[in-house]
């Protein structure tokens, strides 16, 4: 039996298979609301087979929102038409159940930034850009608009901002909750000293820099109804020699987020400092959630460039790590899990219209099924 293709439990969700979609931004949201390209984009991966859907990285404040075109969940709209793709996505494969989960995040000093395809850079104040906020009044590039550093008030504020956005994810009926302190926004900006060189209680030593993360997510934690699971994304390096955001810090920190009650590590790296020299290549990333999972005792997900479906076996059979993301990958190959299946040996649940589409060299793919031709 395929190790991608067993089941894994986190709290009372079962998962049917360890391929996670990862949240992916596709900057083509308005005013944060969904827009009809989110229909058809997470209609197919809502087809894909994949073991849990994560939606892309949601703001939980309109300044929050990486660009004007982010997803976002603080408002009446926003969960209006969240509503109606969620309650599509799940009639599109009802026999599956596909467990859906949002990603929540603030993006601090990333915000107001133009679109990848606009060059990704800030957004002046002439051309509609916003104030950003952040830990400190630190630029994430030479030359752009330092955002205002959080106040206590803020901090207060703002945790208030993601419970009541997570109180709005449990009206919509979804499953699973992932908040983002990973990729250089805020919940990252307050763990590195790259971005964070406050001298209060929530700067300087590593105690002082998790705790506004671990508190924002012990709030959320509490908000949330208790069967139902919340993870985080960490970036596990900063991948600048002058940082000490490094595995050893990031291995605290997740030991940390299980005595809340964390029910996942999504372990992937960078994007707080302008300095960052990656060495990628396939499955980069996966050294640092192998190290993460040898200390803690909940699942860790692995991601980054896990391309091919026996990579990701392996991955899970030496230990590395419990389930795989997978993002750029789909977009290529929304039937990356039907071909990993069908590789590897197994068989997935997918919609009974797509049933005879399986070529003859490769059997049952999606299990004891016969369909007739009229």
């Amino acid at each position: 039996m395929s190790l991608l293709f067993e089941p894994i439990n986190l709290r009372s969700l079962t998962i049917p298979n360890r391929v996670i979609v990862s949240p992916m931004c596709q900057y083509s949201a308005i005013d944060g609301t969904a827009q009809p390209w989110h229909a058809a984009h997470l209609g197919q991966l809502a087809l894909s087979s994949a073991g849990m859907l994560v939606l892309e990285a949601s703001a939980v404040e309109a300044i929050g929102r990486i660009s004007p075109g982010c997803l976002g969940l603080y408002s009446d709209e926003n969960e209006f038409a969240l509503d109606t793709l969620i309650t599509d996505l799940r009639q599109l494969n009802p026999s599956a159940a596909l467990p859906i989960c949002i990603q929540l995040n603030h993006a601090g000093r990333k915000a107001s930034s133009f679109e990848p395809w606009n060059g990704g850079l800030q957004i002046p104040a002439e051309q509609d850009g916003w104030p950003a906020v952040a830990p400190s009044a630190i630029a994430q590039n030479k030359g752009e608009t330092p955002p205002q550093e959080l106040s206590i008030a803020d901090l207060d504020s703002m945790k208030q901002t993601f419970i009541a956005a997570v109180e709005r994810s449990e009206r919509l009926g979804i499953d699973a909750i992932e908040l983002h302190c990973a990729h250089g926004y805020l919940m990252h900006q307050f763990l590195s000293p790259v971005a964070n060189q406050r001298a209060d209680q929530y700067g300087g030593s590593l105690e002082n820099r998790m705790r506004f993360p671990l508190e924002v997510f012990a709030a959320m934690r509490i908000a949330w109804p208790e069967s139902k699971p919340m993870g985080v994304r960490i970036s596990a390096s900063d991948w600048d020699e002058d940082s000490s955001w490094d595995v050893k810090e990031a291995i605290t920190f997740s030991k940390k987020l299980q005595a809340l009650n964390c029910d996942w590590i999504d372990v992937s790296s960078g994007g707080v400092s302008s300095k960052q020299k990656i060495d990628l290549k396939p499955g980069y990333q996966v050294h640092f959630a192998q190290a993460i999972k040898a200390e803690v005792d909940m699942p860790v997900m692995a991601v980054g460039l896990i391309t091919e479906p026996r990579q990701a076996e392996e991955i899970l059979k030496n230990g590395s790590a419990d389930m795989i993301a997978i993002a750029r990958g789909f977009l290529y190959n929304p039937r990356w899990v039907w071909h990993a299946a069908a590789e590897l040996g197994a068989t997935v649940s997918a919609p009974k219209q797509y049933w005879r589409s399986t070529p003859a060299s490769v059997g049952r793919l999606f299990g004891d099924t016969k369909v007739g031709q009229r």
